[in-house]
């Protein structure tokens, strides 16, 4: 599963891959490079939504309390707020704003995912509500559409392309 959490002000990727033995998860902090670890099932406990596990050889026991997105997490002396959201959350919002469209000169994907579709080309005007492209994210195509009317400077993408959450897709003039 993939996920983006904020803390203290700074924004994580993060992926979780679950296999028989142990659970790969992935890091990434803004701008820096993917970090992954595998946290051992054998060295790992949930018990009354406190969950106790073994890392790089010391033991954690880590509780946490939240609703929605937000999340109130104790380990180790400290609480941390985190905002979590899975890649469902990820794209509703970036759906819902127009694929983070708004009021801004770009178009950046709110998810990671595939470039199935491009409706538009180059100084073409568009009206608010056209379809821009279809991107498949999560095993489902999502219809982008414009958010107002725009006039396109730049795709920035072909069809078929593989793209990263927080790629520009396209630009405005």
């Amino acid at each position: 599963m993939y996920f983006e959490a904020e803390s203290n002000g700074q924004n994580y990727s993060l992926t979780i891959r679950e296999d028989r033995e142990c659970w790969r998860v992935g890091i990434k902090k803004e701008s820096l490079d993917w970090n992954y670890y595998n946290i051992s099932k054998k060295d790992y406990q949930n018990v009354d939504q406190t969950i106790s596990f073994i890392f790089k050889n010391s033991s954690y026991l880590v509780d946490v309390i939240g609703e929605e997105t937000d999340y109130t997490v104790y380990t180790r002396g400290s609480f941390r707020k985190i905002s979590i959201f899975n890649d469902e959350m990820i794209l509703h919002e970036s759906l819902k704003s127009g694929g983070q469209l708004g009021g801004g000169n770009n178009l950046t994907s709110g998810m990671p995912g595939k470039i199935v579709k491009i409706f538009i080309k180059p100084g073409q005007e568009i009206k608010e509500g056209e379809p821009l492209l279809i991107m498949e994210a999560m095993k489902m195509e999502n219809e982008m559409r414009a958010s107002r009317d725009v006039t396109i400077d730049e795709i920035l993408v072909a069809e078929g392309n593989t793209i990263e959450s927080g790629a520009i897709l396209i630009s405005f003039k």
